[in-house]
């Protein structure tokens, strides 16, 4: 069961740096494999809490798997350039989907779109540094975002407290099992 999590984790990874341009695929897999081990942990254990539980690392696990590759596919090959905000998209529209156009220090304006979903990002005018990928596979991030090992150290965070409750639901639920206790997997405590 512990092999599984960390077979699911590095599966995920490995789907995520296949799959640069298109974020939705690792994250569909992941899901399925992470729900596959919630399903599991609720049916070793013989309760369904404990899988409910399970989600709160496994959330940690999806997001380091999923953005670990492209960060360090950025970090590892992607260009830093220093950019100006000169547009932002929902400026247009009020929305919290943002795409900003961005002009080097050259002048020219960049092809790429940096993103931005929420409240207080960027405003025109502002400046940072990006990091670009030449390839144009990995988005572009913020330089002062990436970072590679805060996403694998998320991921193993997630994989040590699944490492750690697998044993506990094997045990709980061997118990259970001795006793006679079959019925319920949602109900029982």
């Amino acid at each position: 069961m512990t092999l599984y999590g960390w077979a699911a984790a590095l599966v995920v990874a490995g789907v995520s740096y296949l799959a640069l341009r298109w974020v939705a695929v690792p994250i569909a897999v992941g899901v399925l494999l992470f729900l596959a081990f919630a399903g599991l942990l609720a049916w070793l254990h013989r309760a369904g809490w404990i899988a409910l539980l399970s989600l709160a690392p496994g959330l940690f696990v999806l997001v380091g798997a999923v953005q670990y590759a492209p960060e360090l596919a950025l970090e590892v090959r992607g260009v830093q350039e220093s950019v100006v905000v000169v547009a932002d998209s929902a400026a247009e529209t009020g929305g919290k989907n943002h795409r900003y156009t961005l002009r080097a220090e050259d002048g020219r304006v960049l092809d790429e779109r940096l993103s931005y979903n929420g409240s207080g990002g960027p405003r025109v005018g502002d400046a940072f540094d990006v990091v670009l990928d030449p390839e144009g596979v990995a988005p572009m991030e913020r330089a002062d975002q990436v970072d590679p090992a805060g996403r694998l150290g998320g991921a193993v965070a997630g994989l040590v407290v699944w490492t750690l409750m697998t044993p506990v639901a094997g045990w709980r639920g061997h118990v259970r099992r001795r006793q006679g206790k079959e019925s319920s997997l949602l109900l029982s405590l």
